[in-house]
Order: structure tokens, then sequence, then C-alpha cells
């Protein structure tokens, strides 16, 4: 059944119907602007009499506006009894630390068995909705052979409040990974790159442009022509294995997040990710460097050596800051105790 909501408009409105609506709708009623603006041009909004469909429509102080909210409706998506490693939940939104080999959002190659699947069955109907339908809110995601953390809003307030901190670059976000070589900030090599610089506390900053490949539409790859979305990686070495040394753990943190980031900036400073089969991962290593057990365990790992390890953001609905930390998975962990020499 729709549900009515009356709104009077407040002191000193936005000339503009939705962008008043925006600021005087109440918070508990969880209307993005979008949602309202889309609610506009379905002729859900009255003035009166009048049905108002210009999100530009006059306002003025003291009107009455009713606007008829249709009941969330079912998500065409179907809910599958997955396990979840659930790390905080409340009635706004969910973190999930994610495996690796999990798809987060249903395509056409990958259907079902995604995390948004497993999470309608989590939610079990308790569901407020987004954009008017019962679904969970993705406001960012990680590659289906990346590992970690994720949040996803419960309603549309909450999408509106998270999808705003992740377009302002306020969350944040570190990742761990496995490199090849080891990326030093002294490297003249490093130093030579397009798009590189350094930064205090032996950070390496990597920007550029990011966007699909021109031949390849599996692949990102950089652009300094003005071409792809702004992106910048910041990398800091946290260990390194060998004698000489031949790869590294380091930690990346995210200022944007687009498609395949870390994987495309490391590799394109020349330190590809362990594993990673889109990127060129798969060097070939020095036997003496490592070891035999090392070397196996380097060869064997199959996927991107990629972790999302640490989320912080605030909540959109109570504006307390929260920070989670998710432990690395155990296939990093048993790579890492191979390259330190323990297993």
């Amino acid at each position: 059944m729709d549900t009515p909501l009356r709104v009077t408009i407040g002191v000193a409105p936005p000339p503009r119907l939705d962008k008043a609506l925006a600021r005087d709708v109440p918070d508990e009623a969880a209307l993005s602007r979008t949602r309202l603006s889309r609610l506009i041009a379905e002729g859900a909004v009255r003035r009166g009499d009048e049905i108002l469909t210009d999100p530009k429509a006059r306002v003025a102080e003291g009107d009455v506006i009713d606007i008829l909210v249709p009941e969330a409706e079912d998500s065409h998506i179907g809910p599958e009894d997955i396990p979840l490693e659930i790390v905080w939940e409340d009635a706004d939104l969910v973190v999930v630390n994610k495996p690796a080999g999990m798809v987060v959002h249903p395509a056409p190659g990958t259907p079902t068995g995604t995390l948004v699947n497993a999470l309608l069955h989590h939610f079990g109907g308790a569901l407020s909705g987004v954009g008017g339908s019962r679904r969970p809110g993705i406001v960012h995601r990680i590659d289906k052979d990346t590992s970690g953390l994720l949040v996803v809003a419960k309603s549309d307030r909450a999408h509106h409040g998270l999808a705003a901190q992740f377009e302002a670059h306020s969350a944040e976000r570190a990742y761990m990974a496995v490199v090849n070589g080891v990326p030093d900030p002294g490297d003249p090599r490093l130093r030579g790159i397009r798009g590189v610089s350094m930064e205090p506390g032996s950070v390496i900053r990597i920007q550029s442009g990011l966007g699909r490949h021109r031949t390849d539409r599996q692949r990102q790859a950089v652009s300094f022509d003005g071409q792809g979305r702004h992106a910048v990686t910041r990398a800091r070495v946290l260990e390194t294995f060998g004698t000489p040394p031949a790869l590294a753990l380091v930690e990346c943190r995210l200022e944007t997040g687009r498609t395949h980031q870390i994987r495309v900036h490391m590799a394109h400073a020349g330190h590809g990710l362990v594993g990673d089969p889109t990127y060129g991962g798969r060097r070939k290593l020095p036997a003496s460097a490592l070891g035999a057990p090392a070397m196996a365990a380097v060869a064997g790992f199959d996927r991107q050596a990629l972790h999302a390890a640490l989320l912080g953001f605030d909540h959109p609905v109570t504006d307390e800051h929260l920070t989670f930390d998710a432990p690395l998975p155990d296939d990093m962990s048993a790579l890492l105790a191979a390259l330190r020499g323990t297993s």
C-alpha cells in the first residue's frame, strides 16, 4: 500500500521543488534526492489538487506538499542461502568481510551466487529498500578475487549518505597487497615513471586517469591525456621478502576507488600484484632469492594477492565515525608465512 507523506515547506526555501523537498522531507522518511526526483516524475507529488511533475517547479514558504510513497517492491534478484561473515550491522547498513571468489552484484555472466543474493537471504525481508526496491544499496565494490571489507546500505537514507562520502573520497580504505619487486621511493626508475611521486613517510603516490583499455575491454589502463577518471593510490612498503628482496607486502590506500585501481597502478609502477592474471602478476622470480618453499607458494597462489583490510566512514544516520579491520584471509596468511620461511 502506498504511504502518504505531508511536507510543509520551511523558511527561505530553495526555489526548486526537488531541492526544497530534499531539504524539508524529514530524515526518517529516508528519501534521497534521486528518489524524490523519481517520485516527482512519476506524478506522486501534489500541492493541493495540482500534480507537480517538474522538479524545477517553484515553491514558497508554507506550501503543503503531499507525496505518495509507493511501498518498496521486491527485488528481481533472488535470495540465496550463502554463508556470510557479518562484521557489523544495524537498521541502516551492514559491513561484510567478503571472501575471495565472490562477485558483489549479479551480472549477465554471474546471475547467482553473489554477495547481493546472499545479503537478500540474510536480511530475510527486513530491508526498507533502496530506490523503491527491497535490495541492498551497493556504494562501492571490490573485485571477485579480492577479499575484504564492504559496507552496504539497507535504506535510501543510508545509501545516499554513504554514496556522498565515497564520492567525496572521505571514506578511508586500506588494502594489503603482495607485489613483485620492492617499490623503493629512492629508486630512480620508479621516480622516472609518469604519474609517480613521493610523499613523506616513504609513501609512493600514483596519479593518473583510469579507464577501459583501448583494445581489451576486460582491462583498465592508465592515461595522461584527459581520458579516463581521476585516480590516486598511495602505497607504502611494510615488509620485504627474499635475499636480495624480490617481493614486498605493501599497504595501499585509496583516495579514489576506480575499477581495478590498485592492480593497474601497481603494475604501472612496475610492481604488479602476485597472482594477478590480468595485469602481469606472474613474474619469473629468482629462485636463489626466495628458496623452493616460497617459490612454490607464490606459483600456487591463484588470485591477485589483495585484501581490503581497513574501512572507515561516518555513519550516514548517527554521524558516528566507524572503523573496521579484517585480518588477512587464510590463503594470504599462508603465502606470507611461506615467504617468511615459517611454513
